[in-house]
């Protein structure tokens, strides 16, 4: 009985963390705000594309091409970049070329520039 006892503690304090860090991730709880943001432009972030260039970025247009599983070109009509969607973004819905977005992330500069996003929303 002493021995399952202790299996069982040992169990949940090896669990406990991860299952504080899956639940940080749930985005279902997340607040989905549509009002107004300060967004830049494509065509502003593209104006420093110096490998050590990193900033948090809002922009706001449609995924025109898919590369990969997690890879898109996206186009704000002014330029396009490439994009890169996080592993745990989910859509409840199927999006396509005219689905406007609101992307948020992190700008990398360097010879292939692109959005590291981290967050999207349907607009």
């Amino acid at each position: 009985m002493i021995k399952k006892t202790i299996i069982a503690i040992a169990t949940i304090a090896v669990m406990a963390p991860t299952m504080a860090l899956a639940n940080e991730h749930d985005n279902n709880n997340a607040i989905s705000y549509s009002g107004p943001v300060d967004t830049i432009t494509v065509a502003e972030l593209l104006e420093n594309t110096s490998m050590f260039t990193e900033r948090n970025a809002i922009v706001e247009g449609k995924l025109i091409k898919q590369i990969d599983a997690e890879t898109f070109i996206f186009s704000d009509g002014t330029k396009e970049i490439q994009i890169e969607l996080d592993d745990d973004i989910r859509m409840p819905q199927t999006i396509d070329a005219t689905t406007k977005l609101r992307l948020f992330g992190e700008y990398e500069g360097g010879t292939t520039p692109e959005i590291e996003v981290d967050r999207l929303q349907l607009l």
